[in-house]
């Protein structure tokens, strides 16, 4: 299929209905969608293009259906700028009465536009942001009025007391841990919050102003062999497991516990291993939980049961609905546990249809029946939120002017509780992924339901609104996971070849316009992970409202010639981002040179690595190639040796940039030698808006926590630390690098005492 002038029917149905046939890769390159996986995508957006005919009925009913739609529950604007509002009826003008959050009327006159803007209404511009009541004719609607830009990082350094516009001071920087991997003092078997909160004590006394870590989303319960935390089954609420319950029992409560369930030995050996035993320590970890929870009366004080009520009682129907899922879920799984439906699907769409909504009276029957199972995981919900909370309040004490980052997925598993009750504004029957790529020549599919564009539209946003204001509780930032889904996601039919998915576009303007006013809000800035195959128009939009992009080593390169025989960890974010020409056969050029720090993108968060990616001790030893021939996940027809060979270049070029720094000299390190602390402190010379420095890096650390493309045979969400936060810079080394990365300038800023 080639482009033409002129789209075909499907085409024109595809563009009307928000696919892109037509699109641009990574090395700029056009690239079409066949018409066979056009028709797939269509057909499970519910609109058949068989034909030419169906096609045109179905450009037609999309048409009528958004004119009998055409005045939305929630329009955004921008403060300062005309507002324009959605309208199909053909008057020129129309009285319109405005009443602000603040109970204030404006009362004014909308006009019509005229020509390409035939089918809106313009308002004068508005300086007051927020959530305003937009009467208008007959028809009313919720207007957003946005500000222009996100809080940003020196928002946050003058709201805690310095000057954040000070150009002579090294940006802030902060560290970048996963939380599950961190280690404290009591047997958990994984970090929890209390280590979070040790973590940023830590890295406080060390002059940081910020800990960024994975997402905390609420996993399934009933099924610990699902542990990613990039495929929850809700990104609404909080992963129990990471909940500390001597916070609010206290450690004698849980030791009795823990004693009374003979989970003692259990648990230390859980928590001796290197790497996290999801399947055995999460039953565990909840039998613990469901001991304490069973005794609430008697060990928790009439202040905190009050607490864990009015924390229920905010949850609404929201919480309730998540608390009956997992409550239904675990029943039917110990149910079927020996009966003849032991291999049924714990899938919410294969449920018995009078469970399939949560709105439904077999639902409300079943929480009535199983009251304290279904309270029980609302008790859950408020000890994980009130241990995040510890922890944000934590990190500020110590003098941390962002605190916590938090990471907001993607996705959600689509038969979790998050697609259970977002059903009409989650697209069914389709994931997200990336297209086909050198690296994953079939395309990727991740697995995870996304919103649907029209679906949101329709329902004024609220699943969005929810989602983003339930991450950023108890935050300072927020990490907006592929941020490249604001403007468009590479959908994915089920059981399709991840080959035969499409762009679908999303509306941009609109997300970004309520994550600014949200980010506002709750004081918290917003990091977008712009890596990968990003639309030309995306990183100007993302840059215009404030949301900081991600400056990662290994992708910051002069421009020119790329070696042919890199790697993904090289060349892209994920191996899901990387689209590049067919190899020559002629000798490989020499890679591009590394960019020097100083003249890395500003509007962004610099870094070593990310948790995809190797770190600067594995990718300088070749770990990760080491890891992918193992695996068979080296590019089609390349072999180790070469492989290798592309890296030894690559470390070349990267030693070649140290040295003209003034930070090394004299012959390439051996791949075992990798100069840790010379890379630190280049790149901690990065003037961007902050700087996060991986954990794995700081401690030296070869393994990375992810391999993307696999989902066994490398333990992925599984690492953990060997040193406790409290010891992270005890040791001149840890120290030096620390110091290294923050810059010279910076200092303690609670210098610890002599020993």
């Amino acid at each position: 299929m080639t482009r033409t002038a002129t789209p075909s029917p499907l085409q024109a149905l595809a563009l009307r209905a928000g696919l892109q046939p037509h699109w641009t890769d990574a090395w700029d390159q056009p690239r079409a969608v066949s018409d066979a996986a056009l028709r797939r995508v269509l057909d499970g957006l519910g609109l058949p293009c068989a034909t030419p005919g169906q096609c045109a009925a179905a450009h037609a009913w999309l048409a009528a259906d958004d004119a009998a739609h055409a005045l939305p529950p929630l329009v955004t604007a921008e403060r300062g700028q005309p507002v324009a509002v959605p309208w199909p009826h053909t008057l020129p003008q129309r009285a319109y009465r405005l009443t602000l959050e603040d109970g204030a009327i404006i009362a004014g006159t909308a006009v019509r536009g005229a020509g390409a803007s035939a089918g809106l209404m313009h308002l004068p511009p508005i300086d007051v942001c927020g959530y305003h009541r937009l009467d208008l004719g007959d028809g009313h609607t919720t207007l957003a009025v946005a500000p222009r830009r996100c809080y940003g990082v020196a928002d946050a350094l003058r709201h805690a007391g310095r000057d954040g516009d000070d150009a002579t001071r090294p940006s802030p920087w902060g560290l970048a841990v996963q939380l599950y991997s961190l280690r404290r003092g009591a047997p958990c078997g994984m970090g929890d919050l209390t280590a979070l909160a040790d973590a940023c004590a830590s890295a406080a006394q060390a002059g940081a102003d910020a800990v960024a870590i994975n997402p905390l989303h609420a996993p399934f319960a009933a099924l610990p062999e699902r542990y990613s935390p990039y495929a929850p089954s809700s990104r609404l609420f909080l992963n129990p497991l990471y909940a500390d319950p001597a916070a609010r029992f206290g450690e004698p409560a849980v030791a009795a516990a823990i004693a009374d369930l003979g989970a003692g030995d259990t648990l230390q050996a859980l928590d001796a291993r290197r790497e996290i035993d999801w399947i055995a320590l999460a039953p565990l970890r909840y039998a613990i939980l469901r001991w304490l929870w069973q005794r609430r009366e008697t060990l928790l004080p009439r202040a905190a049961l009050d607490h864990c009520a009015a924390f229920r009682a905010r949850g609404g129907t929201a919480l309730h609905a998540h608390a009956c899922y997992e409550a239904i879920q675990a029943r039917r799984l110990s149910d079927n546990a020996n009966g003849p439906n032991h291999h049924a699907a714990p899938d919410w769409r294969c449920w018995p249809v009078t469970l399939r909504s949560p709105a439904d009276a077999a639902v409300a029957a079943f929480a009535q029946a199983h009251a304290d199972d279904v309270a029980f995981h609302g008790f859950l919900q408020w000890l994980a939120d009130d241990g995040l909370a510890r922890a944000q309040r934590a990190a500020r004490d110590a003098g941390m002017a962002l605190g916590i980052i938090r990471d907001l997925a993607v996705g959600a598993d689509p038969g979790g509780s998050q697609a259970w009750t977002r059903q009409q504004e989650t697209l069914a029957g389709f994931h997200a992924g990336a297209p086909p790529d050198m690296y994953n020549p079939l395309g990727q599919d991740w697995g995870v339901a996304v919103f649907s564009p029209r679906g949101l539209r329709r329902h004024g946003y609220a699943a969005f609104l929810e989602m983003l204001r339930a991450n950023l509780a108890h935050a300072g930032g927020l990490r907006i996971d592929h941020v490249l889904g604001l403007a468009r996601l590479w959908l994915v039919p089920a059981g399709a070849p991840a080959s035969d998915g499409a762009y679908l576009r999303y509306p941009l303007d609109d997300l970004l316009r309520l994550v600014a006013l949200e980010s506002w809000r709750h004081r918290v800035i917003i990091i977008g992970e712009n890596l990968g195959t990003v639309p030309p128009e995306l990183n100007a939009a993302l840059s215009t409202r404030g949301v900081l992009g991600i400056d990662v080593l290994w992708f910051q390169r002069e421009a020119g010639a790329q070696d042919g025989t890199q790697d993904p960890a090289s060349t892209g974010a994920r191996a899901d981002a990387v689209e590049e020409p067919p190899r020559s056969a002629a000798p490989a050029p020499a890679p591009a040179a590394f960019l020097p720090p100083q003249a890395w993108p500003p509007e962004a968060v610099a870094t070593t690595t990310t948790h995809d990616l190797p770190t600067v001790a594995g990718w300088w030893a070749g770990q990760d190639l080491a890891w992918r021939d193992r695996l068979q996940l080296l590019a089609p027809g390349e072999t180790l040796a070469q492989a290798q060979a592309g890296r030894a270049r690559e470390r070349v070029a990267l030693w070649q940039a140290l040295c003209a720094a003034g930070l090394c000299n004299g012959a390439v390190p051996a791949a075992e030698h990798a100069p840790l602390d010379a890379v630190l402190a280049w790149v901690g010379t990065a003037p961007t808006a902050l700087r996060l420095l991986p954990a794995e890096d700081l401690l030296g650390m070869v393994e990375q926590p992810n391999l993307p493309g696999t989902t066994s045979g490398h333990p992925n969400w599984q690492r953990r630390l060997d040193t406790e936060p409290g010891a992270w810079f005890d040791t001149p080394t840890l120290r030096a690098r620390a110091e290294a990365w923050r810059g010279s300038r910076h200092r303690a800023r609670h210098p610890p005492a002599p020993r």
